[in-house]
């Protein structure tokens, strides 16, 4: 299994823009993606402008189906928009 988490920092005034973008995202990842486990949305407790998405493959070629999706890359224009930063993307190996 391979596990990705990826931090978000969002401009000010812009969460609720990116829940909604994720929230259409993460629908069709579940209706569509079996090789994906787990692809969760979380906001920090500490830190108000920062959300990570927790996600959880069950093997390099589902992570690799994830990215190459169309709706994955027409979702990426939406997210950007309401970026402050540079997302944060860590890869993970379970074990």
């Amino acid at each position: 299994m391979i596990g990705v988490v990826a931090t978000l920092t969002v401009a000010d005034g812009k969460g609720a823009d990116l829940e909604a973008v994720f929230a259409d995202l993460a629908a069709k990842v579940k209706a569509n993606e079996s090789g994906c486990l787990m692809y969760q949305l979380t906001k920090s407790r500490t830190e108000p402008n920062v959300y990570k998405v927790l996600e959880l493959y069950a093997s390099d070629e589902a992570l690799k189906h994830h990215g190459s999706t169309d709706y994955f890359k027409a979702a990426g224009p939406g997210i950007g928009a309401c970026l402050g930063g540079r997302p944060s993307i860590e890869y993970l190996d379970a074990v």
